[in-house]
């Protein structure tokens, strides 16, 4: 194990999102609701095969799930997949507050 903390555990998470094509179906579950790799394939342009493989990485770091209906998977994001992702940016952005704070405190003294 390394010595990065949080972001070893939202790294993945990162890495699954550094591609703009899964961001793109990331953001079309997100928005269009549940689909199949057929639907996606038709509102993201790249091929099924592609949607598919997409999917199997946004699903190893558990952005989206996926159930059965007959031959058809259907796709939706997995809320919880970013709760590692939201941890480690609340941090920079409780760092933003403190030094906020900090701030309004230092300048009210000089006030003073």
């Amino acid at each position: 194990m390394g010595t990065y903390g949080s972001l070893e555990a939202a790294g993945p998470v990162l890495d699954a999102l550094g591609d703009p094509t899964r961001r793109v179906i990331l953001e079309t579950l997100r928005t269009g609701g549940p689909c199949s790799v057929g639907v996606l394939a038709e509102r993201v342009p790249v091929s099924r095969p592609a949607i598919s493989q997409h999917l199997k990485v946004l699903g190893a770091v558990g952005l989206v799930r996926h159930e059965s209906r007959g031959t058809r998977n259907i796709y939706r994001v997995h809320q919880s997949g970013l709760d590692e992702l939201r941890s480690w940016l609340d941090r920079f952005w409780g760092h933003a507050l403190d030094a906020y704070a900090d701030h309004v405190r230092r300048t009210e003294e000089e006030r003073k």
